[in-house]
């Protein structure tokens, strides 16, 4: 077998039915009765050379025109003397192979013939049987034009075109046309002449005629430069858009690979020639600084052409290197006289002026959306000059007391707000503190306000805590500083009248007997200072401005109670709160004056959580002996009943523990024969019922209800034991009968200062039952009364204010002395236990141990210790050593 025969590089595939076009059809007649082999022969011949060119844009054809066709064309009158602009655009293609050709692929296979007496196969079928595949090569023919006669004819359209765009002309040229032009020369290799033809031609016009019109304006100021060069710049943008038109066919495929862009170099050539001209360089820069020095001095600030300048030094990448530090330097000097010339104003002057300040400037960065490293060191700049080298004048002691007397919330917080920004706040800690130490203890100290205490400290603490919520964002260094202030001046002690020479805390007295007030008036007692209804709702508290709050009579009291509750806290010695508190608690218990129950039991509670149950004990077991004595006249009146006893007055007695209750005075008195026979029954029953323990009554406590006869009614009068004795000695008397002192004082056995207080409350006061003669506010021996026949009042039952109610200065002062007493009492068994646990101590630690010991129930002054020591050393509990350095030492 023979192998097959390549013919080219181009198939010739299996005969299909086609359509045929016109110019085929001719080639058919023509050739007609020729071979394949001829054919190609004919093609072969050095004249297809001469064939007409064609454009190398032109999709090629699979099919070649005839050799005669070519001739024709090739002998055309001036084909051979001058090339035309088609035959410019036709080039010898790459894939032209002359080694090979359709006439040696015939010759070869013609060659070989038939062998063995084969018989000759067709020509287009293969030996083996059916048609056999035959490459055909394209016979494009081979054109030579001069590509730099082709650049130079083509350029010459290209520079009349940018002549007409740099004039600002009218476009009478096709875009397209220029642009195959540009992509023709890229594809003959002719694209880096384009580019260096390019940039001169933009060099030249940029350098000279653009550059001239931005110099004419250096003879008028900045701003005007800036115009000019924006206007330059405006068309410098505008003629590039018919750049990008005309050569994006070079800028991609030629200057793109080459990291190199037209845009590039055209701004390049813009920033070297106009931006970095030595007479415009500087005006350029400090035209656009100058808008913002008009902005800053209260001018007007063309905000477009600000904006267009920001964005040319962006496009120009020049912002960074150029304007950005241009503009800091100003900025800076700006600040610095700002700063200089705002320091004279006072403090919330200057803190409004420097918000203000760092706001406008912020705000421009944000408008003109400058980068954020301009937001950054402008903002460093203003903080630096502004807070961080103002610092001082921001913290002035005097002038932020002058902020916290005025309570201004606005100016606290702006002022927080801006050391805040470089981490400063806790600075105004020392002028914070020092001012709320100076507050309360004005406020302890003084004497002539001591019953309204607790009302301005509560006041004082409200203010303090909005402040430090509100103004100081919850600072936690400022909050310690003020806890640590109130407990500072609530501690501070000093031997005044007030406390009757002794060294006890006056604020724990006060507490207690606020606490008194509010346990026995209810939410009517609350100051209207104090009462959450009057406050605005941002100040009733910080954390609850989105919920609604309850206002009535117990929430009320709790909120009082909580408020009291932290100046207690605050409190070392609560053996003076604790005294005070228990004596008027009895009394509220004994009398009936306690506005709630449910109050009483709420206040117990939160003194257990907060000081324990030992500091509660004695309390519980009051309330305790109340509940007891009830049960106990129940039983008492249920046995009366079953006996079928009539009693004459209805008996309430209250039995008490006297270890847990305080100690009462026992005042002599006689009582009424009805109501001590009465008396006389309950103490048989007790005692039958509790043998072996002893009663004693104390009058002074008790109160009763009596029914009383006047001439224009009967009232029912709520009165003390003291007061109902002293009435009932009216019982009888016509209305103008007299009785004079000293009757009143045999028939009721009182001490004069007890009756000369009781008849003040009976016909002194606002209610008078009785009347004095002669009229006047003093008891005097020689006075004498008759009942009050022109007595009335709008209400039946009438309640007459008793000197039981109210304490007198005596107990006062008695108090305070046990209280002082109790305290050395319990330094010296501190100091005893302390010894006999170290055996041996210095003076040093001694006094620190012992201060620590009493802290909870209230720490002596060192002195005090120092004579508590003595003692204990004069009944030989210790002795000083005898090196004399200073050491204690324990006598078993």
């Amino acid at each position: 077998m023979r192998r097959p025969t390549t013919v080219s590089s181009a198939e010739l595939l299996p005969p299909q039915p086609r359509p045929m076009s016109a110019h085929a059809a001719a080639l058919k007649r023509k050739h007609s009765g020729k071979t394949i082999t001829e054919l190609f022969t004919a093609h072969s011949k050095p004249h297809a050379a001469a064939a007409a060119p064609l454009s190398p844009t032109k999709k090629r054809t699979r099919r070649e025109s005839s050799p005669a066709a070519a001739r024709d064309v090739a002998t055309r009158p001036g084909s051979a003397g001058k090339m035309s602009t088609a035959d410019m655009y036709h080039f010898a293609s790459k894939r032209t192979s002359p080694d090979s050709s359709p006439a040696s692929a015939s010759a070869s296979a013609s060659a070989s013939g038939p062998r063995n007496g084969m018989p000759k196969a067709a020509p287009n079928m293969h030996a083996a049987g059916g048609p056999k595949r035959l490459l055909v090569k394209n016979f494009r023919p081979t054109r030579k034009v001069d590509p730099k006669a082709f650049l130079d004819q083509t350029w010459l359209k290209m520079a009349a075109a940018l002549d007409t765009i740099f004039a600002q002309g009218a476009i009478d040229f096709s875009l397209e046309e220029l642009y195959r032009g540009v992509e023709h020369v890229c594809r003959q290799g002719m694209a880096r002449d384009v580019k260096e033809r390019l940039v001169v031609t933009c060099r030249d016009y940029v350098g000279g005629r653009l550059t001239a019109q931005v110099t004419e304006s250096v003879g008028r100021g900045n701003v005007e430069v800036l115009r000019a060069t924006l206007q330059a710049w405006a068309v410098w943008n505008e003629q590039l858009k018919y750049l990008d038109w005309i050569f994006c066919y070079l800028d991609r495929a030629y200057l793109l690979p080459r990291h190199e862009s037209l845009r590039d170099m055209s701004l390049d050539l813009f920033r070297s020639h106009i931006f970095a001209h030595p007479k415009l360089n500087t005006r350029i820069v400090d035209g656009a600084c100058d808008l913002v020095a008009a902005d800053r001095t209260g001018g007007h600030l063309d905000g477009p052409m600000f904006s267009k300048a920001v964005s040319m030094f962006h496009d120009l990448h020049v912002y960074t290197s150029h304007f950005e530090p241009r503009l800091l330097d100003l900025s800076q000097e700006f600040v610095v006289k700002w700063a200089d010339d705002a320091a004279e104003q006072p403090l919330p002057g200057y803190t409004s002026s420097a918000r203000a300040l760092m706001e406008r400037e912020l705000s421009r960065v944000a408008k003109f959306g400058l980068p954020n490293t301009t937001r950054r060191d402008l903002l460093t700049l203003l903080e630096d000059h502004l807070i961080a080298k103002r610092q001082s004048r921001l913290i002035n002691q005097d002038e932020l007391a002058d902020l916290l007397e005025a309570n201004a919330i606005e100016h606290l917080e702006l002022l927080y707000t801006l050391l805040e920004r470089r981490k400063l706040g806790v600075s105004l800690r020392p002028g914070f503190v020092k001012w709320i130490d100076d507050q309360g203890t004005s406020i302890v100290f003084n004497e002539k306000e001591q019953d309204n205490m607790v009302i301005h400290l509560l006041t004082l603490k409200r203010q303090l805590d909005t402040v430090w919520k509100t103004c100081f964002h919850r600072d936690a260094e400022l909050g310690h500083g003020l806890r640590e202030s109130f407990e500072t001046f609530m501690n501070k002690t000093k031997k005044t009248s007030a406390s009757w020479g002794t060294d006890n805390s006056k604020t724990g007295e006060m507490i207690a007997k606020y606490v008194d007030m509010l346990l026995r008036g209810g939410a009517k007692a609350i100051p209207a200072s104090l009462s959450r209804k009057t406050e605005k709702p941002a100040v009733v508290d910080v954390e609850d401005d989105n919920e609604d709050v309850v206002y009535d009579e117990d929430s009320e009291v709790n909120n009082q109670l909580d408020q009291v509750l932290d100046l207690f806290r605050f409190v070392h010695g609560k053996a003076v709160f604790e005294a005070f508190y228990k004596k008027d608690l009895a009394r509220r218990l004994l009398m009936g004056r306690s506005a709630s129950a449910d109050a009483e039991r709420s206040m117990l509670s939160r003194l257990k959580t907060e000081c324990g149950a030992g500091f509660t004990a004695n309390l519980e077991q009051m309330f305790r002996d109340i509940e007891l004595s009830r049960e106990e006249m129940a039983a008492y009146k249920n046995i009366s009943e079953e006996r079928n006893e009539r009693l004459a007055v209805d008996l309430n007695v209250s039995i008490l523990s006297a270890s847990s209750w305080p100690t009462y005075p026992t005042i002599p008195v006689i009582i009424p024969p009805q109501i001590k026979q009465v008396m006389d029954r309950f103490e048989a029953h007790y005692k039958v019922k509790h043998s072996g323990r002893k009663l004693e009554f104390k009058h002074a406590l008790a109160h009763c209800q009596i029914k009383a006869k006047f001439p224009k009614g009967s009232k029912e009068l709520v009165v003390s034991s003291f007061q109902a004795i002293v009435l009932l000695l009216f019982n009888g008397l016509k209305p103008d009968e007299h009785m004079d002192y000293n009757y009143l004082k045999e028939a009721t056995g009182l001490p004069p200062a007890e009756l000369n207080r009781t008849l003040q409350s009976l016909a002194c006061a606002k209610i008078r039952p009785l009347t004095k003669y002669p009229k006047g506010r003093e008891i005097n021996p020689t006075d004498t009364f008759t009942l009050n026949a022109s007595f009335t009042d709008p209400k039946y039952r009438i309640k007459i204010n008793t000197v039981q109610l109210k304490e007198t200065p005596a107990e006062n002062k008695e108090t305070h002395e046990r209280v002082a007493a109790d305290r050395n009492y319990e330094t010296q068994a501190a100091i005893v236990r302390i010894l006999k646990a170290r055996k041996r101590i210095s003076h040093a630690e001694l006094v620190a141990e012992t201060i620590k010991a009493t802290r909870s129930r209230g720490t002596l002054e060192v002195s005090g210790i120092k004579k508590n020591i003595d003692r204990l050393i004069e009944k030989e509990f210790l002795e000083r050593e005898e090196d004399g350095q200073g050491w204690y030492a324990y006598i078993a």
